[in-house]
């Protein structure tokens, strides 16, 4: 099955190759993986994607993991069918790196979290993409959010000022 691959590293200037529909597989430093081109990706490093109309799954994208470490345990304090805003702490979850508030991305009403993180937390890091989702909400998703191409420019800022590469701010 054919890949579309986009290498970044200075010796490359950045190359496609071609792609199976919906796998962005991306590379940089030592970091990489694979996106889909089925939904849309935060600046905070999630995954949005729409699941019904106007019902958005949210979940971690890799980066987001690895800076968090395996996820060992999740939790919500938003009721269901509670009004969210974007940028509203709804939870938190925890990793082997760090412990962290989770964060809205999605505007509207709470459906609730992923049930079957309760019983297996590790399906996030195993399923990141699939079944591995963290919550939903019915409403309107972070207009801050990127396409798959959009997304790799973004980790491109991210990785190159981690690495004290650049003085640009990401945007």
């Amino acid at each position: 099955m054919p890949r579309r691959w986009v290498e970044r590293q200075p010796a490359y200037c950045g190359m496609l190759s071609s792609a199976s529909v919906g796998d962005l597989y991306y590379r940089r430093s030592r970091f990489s993986t694979r996106l889909l081109t089925d939904r849309l990706y935060t600046p905070s490093h999630f995954w949005v994607k729409e699941h019904e109309s106007g019902h958005w799954r949210v979940g971690l994208t890799k980066f987001a993991s690895r800076m968090l470490g395996d996820v060992v345990d999740v939790g919500f304090d938003t009721a269901t069918d509670s009004a969210v805003r974007l940028g509203d702490a709804i939870g938190w979850f925890e990793g082997f790196k760090a412990r962290s508030d989770l964060y809205s991305v999605v505007e509207g009403r709470f459906i609730g979290g992923n049930p079957l993180l309760a019983d297996d937390v590790d399906v996030i890091d195993r399923d990141r993409y699939g079944a591995g989702w963290l919550y939903a909400v019915d409403g309107r998703v972070d207009p801050d959010s990127r396409d798959a191409a959009g997304y790799v420019r973004w980790l491109d800022l991210v990785i190159d000022r981690m690495r004290g590469r650049t003085s640009e701010e990401p945007q």
